[in-house]
């Protein structure tokens, strides 16, 4: 595979129209190798995910994230890095978030999630995906199920006597009581998404939701995943890999659920 290669099995999967909604959200943020044998994923552009990158000779990283611009000077560090060992880089941001195959219909799919009601999407403001299980899940499995996925210690609130039937996610930064409040309208018992502030358990509690909190990177994880899968049956002569980062978001959390367990 080569760079036009990729950037049209970007084109066919996400359509120009799309992409063009969110100019300002994908890219390439270094374009070295033309010739691409070994592409590596990860959430989040960093010079630890670069690393790894240089370790396993990958030629093109795809990453959901850019270098954050807030995290002053860590850019021009990155594209340092990657210039001086020939990476290439793209990231794509909110198409990936609000495509049906992308970081939320993952995720549902990934925590067994029977019934995709809606994937999330971008009117006036993110909305979160609502999916369904076929038979009511105790939250203590869902619990469980979300931890053994993510491998990290999630937390979670009991804020309901109901079994999880129906449930909003919103990947990564889903932690706006606008998004629950969706979400509740939607008729969900659960709420899940990757950060959270006061006000999110707060909001939860207040009017009865159940909540689960995952880690920003790796709640968004599998649409990664999801879409260098897709680009390898574009070009099935490259291999793909994952760039594991670290759990360093809630690393030192236990994993003791707050609220009423039972």
């Amino acid at each position: 595979m080569d760079l036009k290669k990729f950037e049209e099995s970007i084109i066919k999967l996400f359509k120009k129209e799309f992409l063009d909604a969110f100019e300002d959200e994908h890219g390439f943020t270094n374009k070295t190798n033309n010739s691409i044998s070994r592409v590596g994923y990860s959430t989040n552009l960093s010079l630890e995910t670069i690393d790894i990158a240089i370790k396993n000779k990958i030629d093109l990283m795809i990453t959901h994230h850019d270098a954050w611009d807030f995290i002053y000077g860590l850019r021009d560090d990155c594209i340092k890095k990657l210039k001086e060992h020939s990476i290439s880089h793209f990231w794509i941001h909110s198409p990936l978030d609000f495509i049906e195959f992308g970081t939320c219909t993952s995720l549902m799919k990934v925590l067994e999630i029977d019934t995709i009601k809606q994937y999330s999407r971008f009117t006036n403001g993110e909305t979160p995906g609502i999916g369904e299980f076929n038979e009511t899940v105790d939250f203590p499995i869902l619990v469980d199920r979300m931890r053994t996925k993510l491998n990290e210690p999630v937390r979670a609130w009991k804020n309901n006597n109901k079994g999880v039937k129906k449930v909003g996610v919103l990947t990564g930064a889903g932690h706006s009581t606008n998004h629950i409040k969706f979400a509740l309208e939607a008729g969900c018992d659960t709420y899940i998404t990757g950060e959270a502030t006061l006000y999110t358990i707060q909001y939860a509690q207040f009017v009865g939701i159940n909540l689960l909190v995952g880690s920003h990177t790796f709640t968004e994880i599998y649409g990664v995943e999801s879409l260098a899968k897709r680009i390898q049956e574009f070009n099935n002569d490259i291999e793909i890999m994952e760039l594991r980062e670290e759990h360093v978001e809630i690393k030192s959390l236990s994993f003791k659920c707050k609220g009423n367990y039972t």
